[in-house]
């Protein structure tokens, strides 16, 4: 059993070994050159963002949602529309979006909070495929053809640039907020109702925890910061449309990365998102633009392999790896003292 200064020890190493990465991080682009390389880092840093804005509702509170890419395509349209039709600011046109993506949680909550289990991924589904379709028939944000951004001013004050370098930022600035967000969560009070409603959840009832309300909480936390990830994606590309920004793949991704990595812990997605990442743009490479769907085999095939062999997803694997370790080294050790 570790004492109180080992444990502050510890918390002292990871907080060390996490600025140190995050400094790495951000002189990468620097190292980096090549736009190509450039790009699949921010879609790495993309994917990440939304899968630990996805593991707040669906890691810590077990509401499996295959749904969210509703409130991402939410946060791209609004800012989007806002920005070509109005004029606005995307920075505004972000907050707008997310503001708008809680709203719909509140509805989507109401009503799919009442159905557990599969019944409620079905839901979301569902919920994801009428916004679609609502999407790509309004001719007012451009139907099937969709939107494109247009490129008359530059810079930061209108999230436009010319090379890729300020998007890296902009991601990765994205994603620590995303996980800071998490990890106040996961420490705080509502962090153990979560979990207690995802193990427990009757229990936790008996216990005065209301149920309804803090899974709201989570959907409509988890959906502000899923369609700001929405409005980062729009003004990266450019331009949007229904299949792009509202695709069952990528909702579908948004959980997977989470589940791939490790749902409920703080980093398990952003090692999902990277691994996942980089098997897309491999299968891309290889098959091109004859391997349409070639992404849902693969999520299809991780997803069986995660159920059958990983249920913890790579980062429980790895806790799981260690814990059989040191109990291995502590018989040693025992048997050591033994035979003395």
């Amino acid at each position: 059993m570790t004492t109180p200064r080992q444990r502050t020890e510890q918390a002292f190493l990871k907080l060390l070994v996490a600025v140190l990465v995050l400094i790495v991080l951000i002189d990468l682009p620097r190292e980096v050159q090549s736009a190509s390389r450039q790009n699949l880092m921010i879609l790495i840093l993309l994917a990440a963002q939304l899968g630990v804005a996805w593991n707040i509702v669906g890691g810590y509170a077990g509401q499996i949602s295959l749904g969210h890419v509703a409130f991402f395509g939410v946060g791209a349209y609004t800012s989007t529309v806002l920005l070509t039709h109005f004029g606005i600011n995307p920075w505004l046109g972000a907050l707008a979006g997310g503001c708008l993506a809680a709203l719909l949680s509140l509805v989507v909550g109401w009503s799919c909070f009442k159905l557990k289990g599969h019944y409620f991924a079905m839901a979301t589904i569902a919920v994801a495929s009428i916004v679609q379709i609502i999407f790509t028939n309004w001719s007012f944000v451009g139907a099937a053809v969709g939107l494109t951004i247009p490129m008359d001013e530059t810079g930061w004050a209108h999230m436009v640039f010319d090379d890729k370098t300020p998007y890296y930022q902009l991601a990765l600035g994205l994603l620590v907020a995303t996980l800071a967000v998490n990890f106040a969560i996961e420490k705080s009070h509502i962090g153990y109702y979560l979990r207690a409603i995802k193990d427990e959840p009757d229990a936790a009832q008996s216990l005065g925890v209301n149920l309804m309300r803090y899974k709201q909480f989570a959907l409509a936390t988890s959906s502000f910061l899923t369609a700001l990830g929405g409005t980062l994606y729009a003004q990266k590309e450019l331009y949007i449309d229904p299949n792009s920004v509202l695709s069952t793949s990528l909702s579908i991704k948004m959980a997977l990365v989470a589940i791939l990595g490790g749902a409920g812990t703080l980093f398990g997605p952003v090692v999902g998102a990277t691994v996942l990442t980089l098997i897309d743009e491999t299968t891309r490479g290889v098959f091109g633009g004859t391997g349409r769907g070639t992404d849902l085999i693969v999520y299809a095939l991780l997803i069986i392999g995660i159920a059958v062999y990983y249920p913890s997803g790579l980062l429980g694997f790895v806790q799981e790896r260690r814990e059989r370790l040191r109990a291995r080294r502590a018989r040693a050790l025992i048997d050591q003292e033994a035979a003395a």
